[in-house]
């Protein structure tokens, strides 16, 4: 089917994935999922972290073929993007080589993903959506058209139907106009990716996915970063997005105004059950089946133990019986002697019968209880009464100007800062926290005060290390480092939040973000402190930790400061106060 390039993915198709299994090291990552998309598809994919939602991604994507199951599409020609909102500003390429990204797998059309070959912006963006390959593709067809090769026609016309479909004639346009919606200047996009601040890295990812044109677009982690208007722009993206979509995120907000149904992976069975009816509707669900799950246990081992019992009286009875008639047989009557034994062996036959009953009980495993974050947060001894304090304070960076500001932080006090990317929210929290001394005005932090903070790009452990030629301590190490514990207690530490021994033996840079994040809350269960500073804290965590996150908080009493977008997450940890540099550093705040 020939698509034009004024008119973007959303033909109708079909892809089933049957029976996908992937191993890693010799243990299950997925098991025999199941999976049907269309152009209709509003797809979350959820599930513990780690538990094999970026490795579902990648199969379906073409990236990773999986040990057992298949991927049917048709058309065959069907165009899939896998866009895993790998920094723009970072060094790019994935362990499977920028290539491999854009090859076509049996049956699943062109998988398209990050690259690093690109020396713009512009050229990187090409490649992540796709655009690159297929002009590639369709150079390699005119000149086998040229050459005259059999069926060159053929192989043609199939190419430009694909640059087609992909939107390569007009992405340049198309960029441009996404570019000015988010407020990007032109000249970045011929910039090289890494002279990006880390807010610009961020719309530049946002408008990779508003102008890529797959029939089937993979999102793993879209929302990470972005601030409110990015997450609206996104929103309103999805929403009127023609083609179908898979989303990994764990942004609540996002996903109950987004998706119709979810695929939830099982982090003990590596299977995979598919709900329908959009967030709330899973929620409600997946609560009713963990109860029925329950439910059924608790009345199997009830009924199991109620035959047992029973088995076991009658079995008592009839071994009394017997004895009895053996020992003190009545009146030494045969017949009495006989009717005696004959009714203990009737209770020995009705324990047998019992016993069988118990046999043929359908087996109902005990449900599963998933690993949770049980995090509680270690106060240290209380700050002076006011934390932090602000006087017509100015900070710079370069060109970049904040305030005047007059700010407050007393003891106990919940601050929240919020704005756009680049409004200057990092500039203020190191001003706070006396990183960054002020221009003009006053910049004071009060006696007694110990701060844990989970920074944004969870280097917390590494560091501190980062200097030493052989890269650093393990992270065992540099945790006992911070908390003086034992090694026994610090693997006991990490271990409950799901760092296990081979987590623990590599050096904290190696390590997943999630389990950055993992490692850094555990630091905070294990010291005190009083001025805790969580930024962005719910990246790279999965909804369930999360939520627990949100728990230890309602219980915490020393004094916070959180820079988040997460809007559920703002709403549960009742805040003091909220700064919005709104877009306008150089506003005066009250």
């Amino acid at each position: 089917m020939s698509t034009s390039s004024s008119s973007p993915a959303g033909r109708p198709f079909s892809l089933s994935a049957r029976g996908l299994t992937v191993n890693r090291a010799d243990r299950p990552v997925l098991v025999d999922v199941d999976v049907t998309l269309t152009e209709r598809s509003r797809l979350a994919v959820v599930g513990p972290n780690g538990v094999g939602k970026s490795t579902l991604l990648r199969v379906i994507a073409g990236r990773l073929t999986p040990e057992r199951g298949r991927l049917d599409a048709a058309p065959p020609d069907v165009t899939i993007g896998l866009l895993d909102q790998e920094p723009i500003g970072a060094a790019a390429g994935t362990p499977d080589g920028p290539d491999r990204a854009a090859r076509d797998q049996a049956g699943t059309g062109e998988a398209a993903g990050p690259a690093g070959t690109a020396g713009t912006v512009r050229a990187l963006i090409a490649e992540r959506v796709g655009v690159t390959a297929a002009e590639a593709s369709l150079a390699r067809a005119a000149d086998d058209l040229a050459a005259g090769h059999p069926d060159a026609a053929e192989g043609y016309d199939r190419a430009l139907e694909r640059y087609l479909a992909i939107g390569a004639a007009d992405l340049d346009v198309r960029l441009d106009e996404v570019a000015d919606r988010l407020g990007l200047a032109s000249r970045l996009l011929d910039a090289e990716p890494a002279t990006l601040s880390g807010g610009e890295a961020e719309r530049v990812g946002l408008a990779q996915v508003m102008v890529s044109r797959f029939d089937l677009t993979l999102l793993d982690e879209p929302t990470n970063n972005l601030d409110l208007a990015g997450l609206d722009l996104l929103e309103r993206w999805v929403i009127g997005h023609p083609g179908g979509l898979v989303i990994v995120s764990h942004d609540r907000s996002f996903l109950e105004r987004t998706v119709t149904e979810v695929l939830e992976i099982d982090g003990h069975h590596h299977t995979a059950v598919r709900f329908a009816g959009g967030w709330e509707a899973y929620g409600r669900e997946r609560e009713r089946a963990a109860a029925l799950a329950r439910r059924r246990y608790d009345d199997y081992v009830d009924e199991r133990g109620r035959l047992k019992a029973r088995a076991q009286q009658q079995r008592e009875w009839a071994d009394r019986g017997v004895s009895r008639v053996r020992k003190r047989p009545p009146d030494n009557d045969k017949n009495i002697k006989a009717f005696r034994l004959a009714q203990t062996e009737r209770l020995a036959g009705k324990a047998k019968a019992t016993e069988r009953a118990m046999e043929r009980l359908e087996v109902v495993d005990k449900p599963w209880e998933p690993w949770r974050l049980q995090l509680t947060i270690e106060r240290a001894p209380r700050s002076a009464t006011v934390v932090a304090a602000l006087d017509r304070a100015v900070f710079r960076r370069g060109s970049f100007r904040l305030g005047p500001i007059d700010l407050e932080l007393r003891w106990a006090h919940r601050l929240a800062l919020v704005g756009p990317n680049g409004s200057g929210k990092s500039t203020l929290l190191d001003g706070l926290l006396g990183r960054l001394d002020p221009a003009e005005g006053r910049a004071t932090i009060g006696p007694g005060v110990i701060v844990g903070e989970l920074a944004q790009g969870r280097d917390g452990l590494s560091r501190a290390h980062a200097a030493r030629a052989d890269g650093g301590p393990s992270v065992l190490q540099a945790v006992q480092d911070v908390t003086g514990s034992t090694i026994a207690q610090t693997r006991s530490l990490l271990a409950k939040f799901g760092l296990d021994a081979e987590a623990v033996a590599r050096r904290p840079d190696s390590l997943s973000p999630g389990e950055r994040t993992r490692a850094q809350l555990a630091l905070f269960q294990a010291r005190g402190v009083n001025l805790l500073v969580l930024d962005e804290p719910t990246n790279h965590l999965d909804l369930e930790a999360i939520e627990q996150l949100e728990l230890a908080l309602q219980t915490y009493d020393g004094t916070l400061i959180v820079v988040s977008h997460d809007r559920r997450f703002l709403e549960a940890v009742e805040l003091t106060t909220t700064v919005d540099l709104g877009g306008d550093p150089g506003a005066e705040l009250p």
